[in-house]
Parts: structure tokens; sequence; C-alpha cells
């Protein structure tokens, strides 16, 4: 603990400006919980044998290395990179001094042993932009793809050009910023968790956080869907409802209940 306090100090001013950061953005607004999350899971794991407690040195050196590498980056190219992606670097290179001062203190075997909880503290890195941009145009994509779908299911008369949807009355534009790419990320963050917790066995862990792409795209889909009928039965001026500007907490709750009964299931298969 005195090495993470020495540590978080050394890092004060970069720390300050990405809670900061993460209280503005959307998509990294699960920042502040992420050190809180592995700190419980952390208090839940078992503890292993005091023999166990022998200094790691090239997990340390790497690790080291690997923070020392983000910290240059930083420098050399600290003129071209925005707000998110410098801080990115320097949260890499604190989760990176702070793991690796459990394999020096604690050795690989302990280290081992509270994998999940140490490894869950690459959250704590925003999300790069190019990232982001990636995985935003992809979820924008493909969730159009599914609330076309479901708009033909519903009857409802549609005539798409790529991402423009004409229906009675309205033209919509499924845009980037309808990607829903904050939702699933928190989802698959929560299916990390949920899996770690409650599963046992790999594959099933695996099964459930993969289960998760096809729930997120899915989820936006039906967001889509309801937006563009209820510009067609209310009105267009549902387009500027609260349900489209504000309605991504709300879909994120309903696409965990579908979420947590697939848990329950598999859960069920391994007992």
């Amino acid at each position: 603990m005195t090495y993470v306090a020495l540590v978080a100090l050394l890092f004060s001013q970069p720390l300050v400006r990405l809670m900061s950061h993460a209280a503005h953005n959307q998509l990294h607004s699960h920042i502040p919980l992420v050190p809180l999350i592995a700190g419980y899971l952390m208090y839940l794991q078992r503890r292993p044998p005091a023999t166990v407690y022998r200094t790691s040195i090239g997990a340390t050196v790497l690790l080291l290395a690997v923070g020392l590498a983000a910290l240059a980056a930083r420098t050399w190219w600290h003129a071209t990179l925005s707000v998110n992606d410098d801080l990115a670097l320097m949260a890499l290179a604190f989760v990176s001094v702070v793991v690796a001062g459990g394999f020096l203190f604690l050795g690989s075997r302990w280290m081992a042993a509270a994998a999940f909880p140490m490894s869950f503290l690459i959250f704590m890195v925003p999300m790069p932009d190019a990232m982001a941009n990636a995985l935003e145009i992809a979820s924008m994509l493909a969730s159009a793809d599914v609330a076309a779908w479901f708009l033909t299911a519903t009857g409802t008369p549609l005539l798409r050009d790529g991402q423009l949807f004409a229906l009675p009355g309205i033209v919509l534009q499924v845009a980037q910023e309808c990607s829903g790419i904050r939702s699933s990320w928190a989802l698959f963050i929560t299916s990390l968790v949920a899996s770690h917790l409650f599963l046992e066995s790999s594959w099933r862990r695996l099964v459930l956080v993969v289960f998760v792409i096809p729930l997120g795209v899915v989820r936006n889909g039906f967001r889509i869907l309801v937006i563009g009928l209820m510009c067609v039965y209310i009105g267009p001026h549902m387009i500027d409802s609260v349900i489209h500007r504000h309605g991504g907490p709300l879909f994120f709750v309903l696409s965990l209940g579908p979420l947590f009964l697939f848990l329950l299931w598999l859960r069920r298969t391994e007992q």
C-alpha cells in the first residue's frame, strides 16, 4: 500500500487530470470506479500463502519498461497528441508502474493468484481516439443493419440508402454518434466482472464476454427502431425527444436483463 501511495503521489497531477477528463466524457466515466472495483476484488481474493512472496525481476523490469516507453512516447509526440491520448499514455505508465511493484514485492505466484484484479486496472487507461473511432464506425454499421431488419419486421415502410433511413414523414441518419459505443463498453466491463465473480470455467467466462458483442448491437438497433417508430407514429419532433438525446442509460439497463439471464443459465450449466 505504501508503494501504491508513493506512485499515486508521483503521478498525482496526471491522475487529477484523468479524473476530470472522465467526469466530462461518458466513454470514460467508469475510470474513477476502476481502482475501487479492483480493490474490492482484491479483498475478495483468497490470500496466497506467505511462501510465495518472492521478487520476480523479469516481470518487474518488463512492466517498468512499458511504463517508461509510454512516458517516452508521450514526450516524443506530445505536440500532436489529443488530450485523451496524452492521458491514455500517462495512465498506462501509472498502471504499469503499480503492477510492476506487485511483481517486485509480492512475486509472480502471488500476482498470478490476483491476476484478474490487477489486470482490471488497465481500464483506468482511456480508450485511444483511433480505437474509439474504429469501434464507433463498426458499431454504427452493424446497428444500422439490425435496425433496418427490425423496421422491416414491424412492417414499417422503409427506403434505405446506406445510413439514411427514409420513413413515412421523416428521414433518419444513423450517425457515428448513434453507435452506442459508450453503453457497449460499459456492458463489456460489466460482463468481465460478472464472469469473474460468478463463473468458474474459462470457456463459459469467454462465452459471456463474447455474448456482449451481439447484445450491444441488438440493443442499439432496438433503440434506433424505437426512435424511428416514435417519429412515424407520434411525430417527427420525437427526434429531439429525451429517448433520443439521453436514452442511452435506459437502454443500457434494459440490456442488463438478457446479460444476467444468460449468466444465470451459464452458472446453472456449471452446477
